[in-house]
């Protein structure tokens, strides 16, 4: 799509990738408004860009607060972008986690992403061009150790963007899911930083993650894996899950030691 005319609704946009994917769409002359919890963070990425960037103050968690984004974008009226970047992460051992770690994964990464792609789809399918792009991860294809709940929601927003895509093949609504592997952001805690050096996890910067979300919307892609070897671990997960199993089994002590104790949740 064409992003020089486009009006774009982007959730997460404080967090060191929503900050990044900013950037890049006023590169590309796009007009964009941020939605996010911190309000001085906002301000701040409309000062950089006062001409192209407004924002928005809300959680989206709040049924209340939703409906304040769905309000703001009727009066906009011709948003053809919706980015759902908003997202949290918990590492650690899933049978030391707190039902209200839980809840909030399943609120923040699942249910408010869906929620609002539901109030705004008919505002998008009012456009001439629209699409919607749900920000997953490589723990979407891949479960792993440590991540329990967070590769729950992503796989479930991987599934979704699937069967979105489906329902609306006949339509002017595309869907996009892009599944970063690991990324250089705030969300990573000082013992997932630790664990990734020692085992030699290969890591994005947010610009990098950027760029490949807006040339994928001018390709008109609808799935994009980054990275090499993920992409080919996602693969064999798929075909030949017992040997992802086996690689991940001699990786267990490391993440176990990393792992425990972990109270630590972090946003994109």
């Amino acid at each position: 799509m064409q992003l020089s005319a486009s009006r774009v609704l982007l959730t997460g946009a404080t967090g060191g990738m929503g900050r990044a994917i900013v950037a890049a769409l006023c590169a590309r002359r796009a007009q964009v408004l941020v939605v996010g919890r911190q309000d001085k963070a906002l301000q701040a990425l409309v000062e950089r860009n006062p001409s192209q960037v407004s924002c928005l103050q809300a959680d989206l968690r709040q049924p209340a607060d939703r409906a304040s984004v769905l309000r703001r974008a009727q009066q906009m009226g011709d948003i053809n972008l919706l980015i759902n970047a908003a997202g949290i992460n918990h590492f650690g051992l899933f049978e030391n986690m707190q039902e209200q770690a839980i809840n909030d994964l399943i609120e923040t990464n699942l249910t408010a992403t869906l929620q609002l792609t539901h109030g705004l789809l008919p505002l998008l399918r009012s456009q001439p061009q629209s699409c919607v792009v749900n920000i997953g991860s490589t723990f979407g294809s891949i479960g792993y150790p440590g991540f329990s709940v967070y590769c729950a929601t992503k796989f479930a927003l991987r599934g979704f963007s699937e069967a979105l895509r489906r329902e609306l093949a006949d339509t002017n609504v595309g869907v996009l899911y892009l599944a970063p592997r690991a990324t250089r952001t705030e969300m990573n805690n000082a013992a997932v930083e630790a664990m990734n050096a020692e085992l030699q996890v290969n890591m994005d910067s947010p610009e990098l993650v950027a760029e490949r979300l807006v040339q994928a919307l001018d390709a008109d892609l609808r799935e994009v894996h980054l990275g090499f070897p993920e992409r080919l671990f996602v693969r064999l997960n798929g075909i030949l899950p017992r040997l992802v199993d086996k690689a991940l089994r001699r990786q267990l002590p490391t993440i176990q030691h990393y792992a425990t104790p972990s109270t630590h949740t972090r946003e994109h």
